[in-house]
């Protein structure tokens, strides 16, 4: 079954402004709310999730962004999952503050609202970064307390339900057709009420911990790019629905390769009678081999040769960037005996003036014998 168009789904064009997105997504979600259509709610419902699952994607800039580009296949890498229920979407806090302005809510239950993200910042070779890899980063974020056992109560203690709401974190006050739920201003939306808080947590049944998490590299990262983890973070109410971890990469520089977009740039030393002649050399690639370049004859110092497809792989999967060769004409230093004679025999074929040769101590000495 083909996939909705998210644009044709909330009825706007490619272009419509973030506002619009939103503008229209509340037109929408009024319209074909569950509560609101009882004689055919299953597919209130489906559309409901469609028009969900479009605000959500269109109202991210990167998510809209790769969609643009890649359509449904480019939002597999950024932890996008379409909605299983109705009741995932009340529970998405991307979502909660629209309802409120509604004034409707999901099911007569108390919203479990999802944790809070978190960050951690992840250092790479260039290597590293063009190959990819999978790495266990170490996090820091609030697990369930053992000592409570995550009921933020004392041990020996209990929490009880809250008086006020009945247990469903919400007061509610109807208005005809609608209702307008309020977190209940005792238990703060919990539902519960702790009279004495547990010393390790200080009742909110949650302590740091320090945890491992395997986080794939996709090859092609760029420096500042940032990788989502869906549900790593934090945990949320009533130990649902975790946040997400955000990974920000860090590219170090590289002693031999730069980076520019999908290619590589490499500066190569080569003699003079190879830039002249022609030659075959062996230039070094980002994965740590070499492969063989072909120096044409006549080539100038700082030109540029370029290696197809040994650059670094696009982040979408498809092929890779050039490797660049820049060519620098090395002049010796020292020369030996041989070298000297051959270029001045160059030099006076081609008529050019040189440095005259500088007669050592011993050959002086054999001069000045000779003269005498």
């Amino acid at each position: 079954m083909a996939k909705p168009d998210y644009y044709q789904v909330l009825g706007i064009s490619p272009d419509a402004s973030p506002e619009e997105v939103k503008r229209q997504f509340k037109k929408l979600a009024l319209k074909y709310h569950p509560d609101r259509n009882p004689e055919n709610r299953k597919e209130a419902e489906e559309k409901f999730k469609q028009i969900a699952e479009a605000y959500e994607v269109l109202s991210d800039p990167e998510k809209r962004a790769r969609y643009d580009r890649y359509g449904h296949e480019g939002l597999k890498d950024t932890g996008f999952h379409p909605f299983q229920s109705v009741d995932d979407i009340f529970g998405f806090d991307l979502f909660s503050s629209i309802f409120d302005e509604l004034g409707f809510f999901g099911p007569r239950t108390r919203t479990r609202r999802r944790g809070y993200d978190i960050q951690h910042d992840l250092h790479l070779s260039l290597k590293e970064a063009c190959t990819g890899k999978k790495t266990i980063i170490r996090v820091t974020r609030r697990e369930p307390c053992r000592a409570c056992n995550t009921t933020g109560a004392a041990p020996g203690t209990s929490p009880r339900t809250c008086p006020t709401c009945g247990g469903y974190g919400m007061v509610e006050q109807r208005a005809g057709f609608f209702a307008v739920r309020t977190t209940c201003p005792q238990c703060r939306g919990v539902g519960k009420v702790i009279e004495r808080p547990c010393p390790e947590c200080s009742g909110t049944g949650r302590a740091p911990r320090t945890v491992p998490i395997e986080v794939r590299i996709p090859p092609g990262v760029e420096d500042g790019t940032r990788l989502r983890v869906p549900e790593q973070g934090e945990l949320g109410e009533d130990s649902m629905r975790r946040g997400d971890l955000y990974v920000y990469i860090h590219v170090e520089p590289h002693p031999l390769f730069q980076r520019q977009g999908n290619d590589l740039v490499c500066r190569v030393p080569i003699t003079y009678s190879q830039a002249a002649l022609g030659a075959e050399i062996e230039v070094p690639t980002i994965e740590g081999t070499k492969t063989t370049l072909r120096v044409p004859p006549g080539t100038q110092s700082g030109e540029v040769l370029t290696l197809h497809g040994l650059g670094v792989p696009r982040l979408n999967g498809r092929g890779r960037g050039d490797l660049h060769v820049v060519v620098n004409i090395e002049v010796p230093r020292k020369l030996n005996r041989r070298q000297r004679e051959l270029l001045r025999e160059l030099a006076e074929i081609e008529e050019k003036n040189v440095t005259p040769e500088r007669k050592s101590f011993f050959d002086k000495l054999k001069d000045f014998f000779t003269e005498e």
